[in-house]
C-alpha cells in the first residue's frame, strides 16, 4: 500500500492550525443474546448459526428490546456522568450494506437515552483533560464480511466475499463527543487518554470485556483543522473503525498532517470516510460521508419507547462499582508510588494483574517490580499485551512467594518465569523440573566457599587484610559454581568465617 498524500510535519501543522477532533466509540455489549431478539452472542460460533427471522429481517418478525441491553447502556451513562432520558425511542438508520441484513439500521437518533456528559482523562504528566460526551445511544451491531481473493483482505481485488450474520444484531452503545477543542499539538495524546479511560471504565462497569483486537470496542476518528484565530470548523475526515489504542494516536496525527498539507496547497479537505493502516500509520480514502439526512431516520414503528423509571435510574447509579480514576488514586495511596509511577503502571496495562498478583498472596512491591520488569519486557518483545502472556497472577505471586522464603533469587526467578511462560508447567515443577532451588545445604555450599578461596588466593588475601568489600569477588565465584544457586548471603558469611574476618 503506497500513501499518495503528501504530509507537512506535525509542528508545522500545529503552528497554523487548531485541530478539532470529534470521536465515535462503538462498544459490544456482553449480553447472553442479541439486542432485538433471542439469538446467541458466543463469539467463535459456526457463521450464521446464531441467527433467526428477526436478526435477518424477514417479512413478519417483530423484535423486542433486550433489557439487559437498556440498563447496560444506563449504566454507562451514568458513569459517563450523563443525563438519562425519561423516554426515549429507536428509529431507523436506512441504507445498504450486505452486512446489514435488514438494508436499516436499528438505532437511535434524535432522542438518545443518555446525553450530555463528561470524562476526565489524565494525561502522562499528569494533566487532567475534560471530554465533553454529546450522547450515548444504543443500536446494533452489522454482520461480518470477508473478502476473498484480494491481497489486502478488503473488497476490492476480491473475487468474492463471505457473509456472516452471527454478529448481525448484538447489542452495541456508541459514545459520540462534542467536539474536542483546545488540545492543541496534544490532540493525539489526549484521543488516546479518552479511549484508554473509556476502555478501563467499560469493564469495570462489567458490561462488556472491550476487548480492541476483538472488535468489542472500536473507534471512529474525526479529525478537522481550523486556522488559530478562526472560530469555524474545518470540514472534518472521519477515520473508520481504528481499533487499538497506539493507532487512534497515530490516526489522528496522520490526518492533522494530512489535512494541513491539502489546506497550504490550496485544496479543500473532502468530508469522507477514511481507512487507517496498521503497518504504517497512514489513512487512505473510503468513501464520501453521508449527512444525517442522508440515513433518512424515521421512528421504528416495531418498537416501543423505553422509559426507564427514575427510581430505577437511582438505583443503577446507586450499585456502581468504583471507577476507574478514583480507584487508581486509591491503590496509589496504598501502594505508596507517585502519580508518574502509577501512570506507567495503567500505561502497561498492569493494574488488574498487580491487584490480582497482591490478592494472590503477593506483596505489592514484588507484584509490581514483576509485571513491570521481567513480564513487561518480554510483552514488548513479543509485540503483545501484558495481559496476553501464558501467565497468571496466582503464577506470578507463587514465583514472589519462593523468592521471599529464599528458595529462589531474581535470577532463578527470572529463569522460573522463563519456564512457565514456555509451558513448562507451574513455577514449583518448573523448579523441580530445571533444578533451581537456591543450595543451602552447608556441606555443598562450604565445599563451594572453600574452592573459591582456593582459587583466588589474591582475593583471600586482600580480604584477611582488612578489604571486606573484595568478598564480593569470592562470591562470585561460588555464585558461577553453583550456577546462581547458591544462597549468596550465607555465602558471604562463611567466606568472612574462613578467613577471619569480622562483617
Amino acid at each position: 500500500m503506497t500513501v499518495t498524500d503528501d504530509l507537512v510535519s506535525y509542528e508545522d501543522a500545529l503552528a497554523s492550525y487548531d485541530p478539532v477532533m470529534g470521536l465515535e466509540v462503538h462498544v459490544e455489549l456482553g449480553t447472553a443474546t442479541k439486542m432485538f431478539c433471542g439469538c446467541a452472542t458466543t463469539l467463535g460460533a459456526e457463521p450464521n448459526s446464531q441467527t433467526c427471522p428477526t436478526c435477518l429481517g424477514l417479512p413478519g418478525a417483530l423484535p423486542v428490546v433486550n433489557a439487559v441491553g437498556v440498563e447496560s447502556a444506563i449504566r454507562i451513562g451514568l458513569a459517563l456522568n450523563c443525563e438519562i432520558a425519561e423516554w426515549c425511542r429507536f428509529a431507523r438508520k436506512n441504507y445498504f450494506y450486505p452486512d446489514m441484513p435488514k438494508n436499516f439500521q436499528t438505532s437511535q437518533y434524535d432522542e438518545p437515552i443518555a446525553f450530555n456528559g463528561y470524562l476526565d482523562v489524565q494525561l502522562d504528566d499528569g494533566t487532567i483533560f475534560r471530554v465533553e460526551i454529546e450522547r450515548a445511544h444504543m443500536e446494533e451491531d452489522t454482520g461480518k464480511s470477508t473478502h476473498i481473493g484480494g491481497a489486502t483482505g478488503r473488497i476490492h481485488g476480491a473475487s468474492h466475499s463471505l457473509l456472516d450474520y452471527n454478529r448481525a444484531g448484538i447489542p452495541l452503545i456508541e459514545i459520540v463527543t462534542k467536539p474536542i477543542t483546545g488540545a492543541g499539538e496534544r490532540a493525539p495524546e489526549v484521543a488516546k487518554a479518552y479511549v484508554a479511560e473509556l476502555r478501563e471504565l467499560i469493564k469495570a462497569l462489567g458490561v462488556s470485556e472491550a476487548r480492541m483486537e476483538m472488535g468489542q470496542m472500536r473507534c471512529d476518528v474525526n479529525v478537522s483543522l481550523r486556522p488559530h484565530g478562526r472560530e469555524k470548523f474545518g470540514t472534518r475526515s472521519e477515520t473508520k473503525n481504528v481499533n487499538s489504542l497506539r493507532s487512534v494516536e497515530r490516526a489522528v496525527r496522520f490526518e492533522i498532517q494530512r489535512h494541513a498539507a491539502v489546506l497550504d496547497g490550496g485544496g479543500a479537505i473532502v468530508q469522507e470516510t477514511r481507512h487507517f493502516h496498521e503497518e504504517n500509520g497512514s489513512t487512505t480514502s473510503g468513501r464520501i460521508k453521508e449527512e444525517a439526512e442522508d440515513y433518512r431516520y424515521f421512528p421504528e414503528p416495531d418498537l416501543v419507547p423505553v422509559a426507564p423509571p427514575k427510581e430505577w435510574v437511582e438505583e443503577l447509579r446507586g450499585e456502581l462499582p468504583e471507577l476507574p480514576r478514583a480507584r487508581r488514586n486509591r491503590l496509589r495511596e496504598e501502594w505508596g508510588i507517585s502519580e508518574h509511577e502509577m501512570q506507567s503502571v495503567l500505561n502497561a496495562g498492569a493494574i488488574d494483574l498487580i491487584t490480582a498478583t497482591i490478592e494472590a498472596g503477593a506483596d505489592q512491591a514484588a507484584a509490581r517490580k514483576w509485571w513491570m520488569g521481567e513480564l513487561a519486557r518480554r510483552a514488548n518483545e513479543a509485540g503483545a499485551e501484558l495481559a496476553a502472556l501464558p501467565v497468571t497472577p496466582a503464577q506470578i505471586a507463587r514465583v514472589a512467594a519462593l523468592v521471599a522464603e529464599g528458595s529462589l533469587n531474581d535470577k532463578l526467578a527470572r529463569q522460573v518465569i522463563e519456564g512457565v511462560l514456555a509451558g513448562e508447567g507451574s513455577p514449583d515443577e518448573v523448579v523441580e523440573a530445571r533444578g533451581l532451588k537456591i543450595v543451602k545445604d552447608e556441606g555443598a555450599l562450604g565445599a563451594a566457599v572453600d574452592e573459591a578461596i582456593a582459587a583466588n588466593p589474591g582475593v583471600a588475601d586482600k580480604v584477611r587484610g582488612g578489604k571486606v568489600a573484595a568478598a564480593g569477588a569470592l562470591v562470585g565465584a561460588v555464585m558461577k559454581a553453583t550456577r546462581g544457586q547458591a544462597d549468596a548471603g550465607r555465602a558471604r558469611e562463611l567466606i568472612l568465617e574462613r578467613l577471619g574476618v569480622q562483617g
